[in-house]
């Protein structure tokens, strides 16, 4: 017997319930309620990402892998668990759904910010005895939407979702907006889109969110206008400047000038990473420009769809060879070890480049695990970031730590030979690198630079190593590492004797949701923290992707590196 709320779920998926969760009507504020609520919120200094939920109503517990675990119970072991089917290629059980969205309620919802929400929220098609349909889709993604309502919006706490690849029909496809995937999903997702922009997310399914009012804004991309894999748009040529992806790399310009002029800081989230071979060439081309020249206003980009833990990186020098050294061009087409080596090559191009690194032609983008235990297992980040340093604002000629003028500027043009390949007939003439020439803002104290106000600190990331379990005694979620050194979780030392510094002090991770051996405040090593980095800054991402270059092949940072990509499954170096 399933959870009540499992029933109720997959009673909603199938139309019985929609009018009982819809939203009660709105009523008539009070004074003291507009007063409530329009109290700054108090910061925590975190923020969760979650990804890849992929809830399958039709799992049933008992049921074979090759059945998608809907049926076919095998004669021998594995068989799928009442909370997944570990390693496996089949969904999330609604068990395993509302148990990791209870957790979140119960553990975190009163300890973050904002909520970045990077898609697949309907099960995979990969059943053909039991296809999806339209209405399947729509109806998971929105009870998911009311659950993260009553968790999140409802506590006055931003949550910014982005359509993935599986969240339409079929899977990978989205025709130019408006169109019926855009209307739906206005309407799901109506809590969570700012009426402002309603209009542009009608046309394309992206808009952006303040998450602190006119200090921090999330943009929230539609990949599936980017995407390789979805024919049914150009592919963001030059010569086509309707073509969807051209329209929201467009509106992502105006909204990254508009932000940096308010001296705000930004994230860009969506589902598909913005690698060469997950776009299509000329999106790739615009997105990697648009992010560098954004540098200084830009503080980092999370996505999801690989289902693998892994970081890569933007690079100018990849812009003139289409992408040649790229991170994360491992397609999700081929197997997920392929994306191991391919990191450590472009790592390895890092290291031997150490003297010539330009740090403002680098941004860092980062692939979060996913909530469905296929292939590995369910996991979430908690990110914290700094909110008590000082402000930098973009574009001034000085800034309370110099005082004199930092801002460096480039164009596409100095990390590429503009003259010798766009010249004649080349295949790059036609192509935007022979027609971006905008300045690019970046700084070495910008906080994708350096640790100072919104620059992000670290992440710890929790996984649940083991789904044995039944309802009475669920699989507990457990710390799987942090990037974050030990004492980096405590007030230094230097606060037992200013009480000012340890009263003011933001734990990065609330004390009760570490392990205890990571409550001591002399714990100096610990195989939690792997990779001790002091923020997650450009530099701090540059240089543990050089340690992992530099390492040997059977080095304990590779090793604990690849064990984590993978989540200790068996994958072959």
């Amino acid at each position: 017997m399933h959870h009540l709320r499992d029933i109720l779920l997959l009673l909603f998926v199938f139309g019985g319930l929609r009018d009982v969760l819809c939203a009660p009507s709105q009523v008539p504020l009070s004074v003291a309620d507009v007063a409530e609520a329009t109290k700054p919120r108090k910061l925590h200094g975190r923020f969760l990402h979650l990804t890849d939920v992929h809830p399958d109503p039709h799992y049933r517990e008992g049921m074979s892998e090759k059945s998608a675990c809907h049926r076919k119970k095998p004669k021998k072991k594995p068989r799928s668990g009442p909370f997944g089917y570990t390693y496996g290629d089949c969904d999330s059980p609604l068990l395993l759904t509302n148990y990791t969205l209870d957790h979140l309620e119960k553990k975190w919802a009163d300890e973050v910010d904002f909520v970045i929400w990077t898609g697949d929220s309907a099960r995979h098609d990969n059943d053909r005895k039991l296809p999806r349909t339209l209405k399947e889709i729509y109806a998971l993604n929105r009870a998911m939407a009311k659950r993260m309502e009553e968790i999140f919006t409802s506590r006055g706490i931003p949550v910014i979702p982005s359509i993935g690849n599986n969240d339409v029909w079929p899977h990978n496809i989205m025709m130019p907006g408006p169109n019926d995937v855009t209307s739906e999903f206005s309407s799901i997702w109506k809590s969570f889109v700012p009426f402002h922009s309603y209009q542009v997310f009608q046309r394309g399914a992206y808009y952006s969110v303040e998450v602190i009012p006119d200090q921090l804004a999330v943009i929230s991309l539609n990949t599936m206008y980017l995407f390789d894999s979805n024919s049914a748009v150009g592919g963001c040529e030059a010569k086509d400047p309707e073509d969807p992806g051209n329209l929201q790399l467009d509106w992502m310009e105006v909204q990254l000038q508009s932000f940096r002029s308010r001296g705000m800081q930004v994230w860009i989230s969506g589902h598909v990473p913005p690698s060469a071979r997950n776009f299509h060439s000329e999106c790739h081309l615009r997105y990697v420009e648009l992010s560098l020249r954004y540098q200084d206003t830009v503080l980092g980009h999370l996505f999801g769809h690989m289902n693998v833990d892994h970081f890569f990186f933007l690079d100018a020098r990849t812009l003139e060879s289409d992408g040649s050294m790229d991170g994360g061009s491992a397609h999700t087409s081929g197997k997920h070890k392929d994306l191991y080596a391919t990191l450590l090559k472009d790592f390895d191009h890092l290291y031997k480049t150490e003297k010539d690194l330009d740090y403002d032609g680098i941004a860092v983008v980062n692939v979060a695990p996913s909530v469905v235990p296929s292939p590995y297992l369910p996991s979430f980040r908690i990110i914290s970031y700094n909110i008590t340093g000082s402000r930098y604002v973009p574009g001034l000629l000085g800034d309370s730590d110099t005082g004199s003028g930092d801002n460096h500027q480039h164009y596409l043009g100095d990390f590429m030979d503009r003259e010798r390949l766009c010249q004649g007939s080349s295949s790059f003439n036609e192509s935007w690198r022979c027609r971006l020439n905008s300045p690019w803002h970046s700084s070495p104290h910008s906080p994708s630079r350096t640790n100072r106000l919104f620059t992000p600190l670290g992440y710890a990331q929790y996984y649940i190593p083991n789904l044995t379990g039944t309802e009475e005694h669920p699989p507990k979620w457990k710390l799987e590492y942090l990037t974050f050194a030990p004492q980096a979780l405590h007030p230094p030392a230097a606060a037992d004797e200013f009480e000012t510094q340890k009263d003011s002090f933001v734990y990065p991770i609330p004390l009760k949701r570490l392990p205890k051996k990571l409550r001591d405040a002399n714990m100096t090593s610990t195989k939690y923290a792997p990779y001790s980095l002091q923020d997650l800054t450009i530099p701090s991402w540059t240089a543990l992707a050089r340690s992992l270059a530099k390492a040997g092949k059977s080095s304990k940072l590779r090793r604990r590196f690849r064990s984590y990509m993978y989540m200790g499954a068996d994958e072959e170096l």
